[in-house]
């Protein structure tokens, strides 16, 4: 069963702190909470990244699928740290393991699919019997089987990976995943709540264009953004940029 348990040593009120310690640099009187929680707001809606690394957020990601966390692992920035389950001293002969919905959905590929697990796990447990060690066995193992890590990382980390993750083209478990992590903290107090609210979002919510060459048709392309935006700008200043803009560039040409 896949759960998140976000631990203690997670920041309970992330805007306050972050409003603190922005008012330390600013020389603000930081024992107000209301004047701290303000300031945090403004630290957040003014994108000034550097202050929500001072949030922490440590959690328990248990019962998903070894080839999602290989993903997780690869966002690195504001030095997150984690601890994984060990192949080499727990017992995997009985593991448990993610049936994506694309063969869940179909009878004939479930079973094939179901077969190659029970065979995976007979298969370590006949090793463990010629007296192979675990962590020679765990060679066998597949992405699909779940797994457990303790994980640690920083609010600015975490909505940097919303962006990534959240889109409608991400794997189908990561997304569950992040979902699943919002719902937990959004449910551990207020001010996550409206973090997760306002803050973790894909990234064609956030620039309210798609940036990706492979969009899923959500939001407008980029460039195609760009271009309404300046047919805008002509009907509403009567001015050809397109043409000032080539004008602007012959110049600055000419006078090298």
């Amino acid at each position: 069963m896949k759960k998140i348990t976000i631990l203690p040593e997670t920041t309970k009120n992330p805007i306050s702190l972050i409003g603190e310690r922005a008012g330390i640099c600013w020389g603000a009187d930081v024992t107000n909470e209301a004047k701290n929680y303000k300031r945090g707001l403004d630290c957040i809606e003014a994108n000034h990244g550097r202050t929500l690394e001072y949030v922490n957020v440590e959690m328990v990601i248990d019962g998903y699928s070894a080839r999602v966390i290989r993903e997780w692992y690869t966002h690195l920035g504001g030095a997150p740290t984690r601890l994984q389950a060990s192949t080499r001293y727990i017992d995997y002969g009985e593991f448990e393991y993610v049936v994506p919905p694309s063969i869940a959905k179909n009878k004939d590929a479930l079973c094939v699919f179901k077969d190659e697990m029970e065979y995976i796990q007979k298969a370590l447990l006949i090793l463990e019997v010629y007296g192979i060690p675990r962590e020679d066995i765990a060679m066998l193992l597949p992405l699909g089987m779940t797994t457990k890590i303790v994980d640690k990382r920083n609010l600015r980390n975490l909505i940097d990976m919303s962006r990534q993750r959240m889109c409608t083209r991400a794997y189908w478990e990561y997304r569950e995943l992040f979902h699943d992590i919002c719902k937990a903290l959004r449910e551990y107090s207020e001010e996550w709540a409206y973090i997760i609210d306002t803050q973790m979002m894909p990234k064609c919510e956030y620039l309210g264009y798609c940036p990706e060459t492979y969009c899923c048709g959500r939001k407008q392309k980029k460039a195609d953004a760009r271009e309404e935006f300046v047919e805008r700008l002509q009907e509403t200043s009567g001015v050809d940029w397109r043409e000032a803009g080539r004008e602007i560039s012959e110049r600055w040409l000419n006078d090298d």
